[in-house]
């Protein structure tokens, strides 16, 4: 009789059913990974599905959210379903998750963005060696392994975030402006001019571009005329808007730009990429002052409708991607990207320096996300008239992009007096590469010539 009273004993003890009866509890190990799983699965769906693009602070405040709720799984599920109750991390969840809802809610800037990746990696490598004891005291098995991977991320991140601020420092220091900074409807545009004569050349700068860039470019316009290289807002050395400005807006403030810096016209605008449609825009709005336009590789008002692909690349891989760029570059993964410019080497460096800086990134996914409104206005450009207008296509482009050659045909047709040819080159060789950049030259000296002197475009 004693013994079978110790027995119903034992197992009364090993089988410990839940309040809600589903059953005896398990061990922690399969819940503690399921969570952990939960949490950045959450944070995929978040930033590349229910708010792709989103700006820098939003998206960072939902991979802190989702991480938030990965953590508050793991504490409630296995405080519930299983023996080894995990209590301390509701630590994590809370502070995750309030700084994240903070950040979707404030949507800080650009500033405080910067001041904050200084503040909150000792506290990240606190909340990790923490973590780090609990797990040692209370996870056994595969899952204390999985923990401590996701702590090494925590400490890693932090010292990535650390080495990008000091970067970041770096650089400021070493690439100071080489031209001028002039205030236009609230922030600081960078203006960098040349030479002397008329018409007065003005580059416009492609997506993530900086005016660093045209520098094979700039040297031999300026031993012809008067050259200007300018950054739009949060490109280069300038500021960032309040808001991310598309063509309209960043026309007006070349615009400004132009007359504060005492720059006359009549302009011949050249245009690389996006900045094709930067400077169509512009035409449209100031179409006494424009005399002459390069499209280098220029990207079309009609890019949505007639190139098949690219609607879907935008919506699918282009929005999130731009959108995530910002937050991952903070945590210093934008410097260990290479650098693949092909100026000559001080030139490249200046160029790697600010495209790899967190503000690039930022600046890239603000400019994608008025693409569209971009392209739409670009439309407002529909006749050149016979001012002469220079179509450069970069060979790799028309052969990679369905739809890219019948697009540039289409921007060679605004102008009476145009060219249209197909350089050997990459996209970014029009500018950076020795010889797709001197026929960009010699495309832009024909387009002044042709302006001084009143003569056709040779169609050679």
């Amino acid at each position: 009789m004693t013994v079978q009273t110790h027995t119903t004993r034992r197992q009364h003890r090993t089988s410990q059913p839940t309040k809600h009866g589903a059953g005896p509890r398990r061990a922690a190990g399969r819940t503690i990974v399921a969570s952990v799983a939960a949490g950045a699965l959450t944070a995929l769906v978040l930033v590349l599905v229910a708010f792709p693009g989103a700006t820098e602070a939003t998206t960072t405040g939902l991979l802190l959210l989702a991480f938030g709720f990965g953590w508050a799984l793991m504490a409630f599920l296995t405080v519930r379903r299983t023996r080894q109750p995990q209590r301390w991390a509701y630590v994590p969840a809370a502070a995750m998750g309030a700084t994240g809802a903070a950040l979707v809610v404030l949507d800080p800037g650009n500033q405080t963005m910067t001041a904050l990746n200084w503040v909150w990696p000792p506290l990240i490598v606190a909340l990790a060696v923490w973590i780090f004891t609990q797990v040692r005291r209370s996870v056994t098995g595969a899952a204390r392994w999985v923990l401590i991977a996701v702590t090494s991320v925590l400490v890693l991140a932090s010292v990535g975030a650390t080495y990008a601020n000091i970067s970041l420092a770096t650089d400021d220091v070493a690439n100071a402006a080489p031209g001028k900074l002039y205030n236009v409807a609230g922030h600081r545009l960078h203006l960098d001019c040349h030479g002397h004569g008329s018409p007065t050349v003005v580059l416009s700068n492609g997506l993530g571009g900086t005016s660093a860039r045209w520098a094979r470019i700039t040297g031999p316009i300026a031993a012809t005329t008067r050259v200007c290289a300018y950054d739009r807002a949060g490109q280069g050395w300038s500021d960032d808007a309040a808001s991310p400005r598309d063509g309209v807006q960043s026309a007006k403030d070349l615009h400004t730009l132009l007359a504060k810096a005492g720059e006359h016209g009549p302009y011949v605008l050249v245009g690389h990429s996006t900045g094709g449609t930067h400077a169509m825009t512009y035409a449209a709005r100031y179409p006494d002052q424009v005399s002459g336009l390069v499209l280098l590789d220029s990207s079309s008002p009609q890019q949505f409708t007639q190139m098949p692909d690219f609607a879907g690349l935008y919506a699918h891989m282009m929005r999130p991607l731009y959108g995530l760029l910002p937050t991952l570059s903070r945590l210093g993964l934008g410097q260990l990207v290479p650098g693949d410019s092909q100026l000559p080497a001080a030139d490249a460096a200046t160029v790697d320096s600010l495209t790899s800086a967190p503000k690039a990134y930022r600046t890239q996914r603000d400019e994608v996300s008025v693409l569209r409104r971009l392209f739409t206005q670009a439309q407002a450009l529909t006749t050149f008239d016979a001012r002469p207008l220079a179509v450069l296509t970069a060979s790799a482009s028309s052969t990679g992009t369905e739809g890219w050659d019948g697009a540039q045909d289409q921007l060679a047709a605004l102008s009476t007096n145009s060219v249209r040819r197909t350089v050997d080159s990459t996209h970014e060789g029009l500018l950076e590469d020795v010889r797709p950049a001197a026929a960009s030259v010699r495309s832009i000296k024909e387009v002044i010539s042709s302006v001084r002197t009143g003569t056709p475009l040779a169609a050679h």
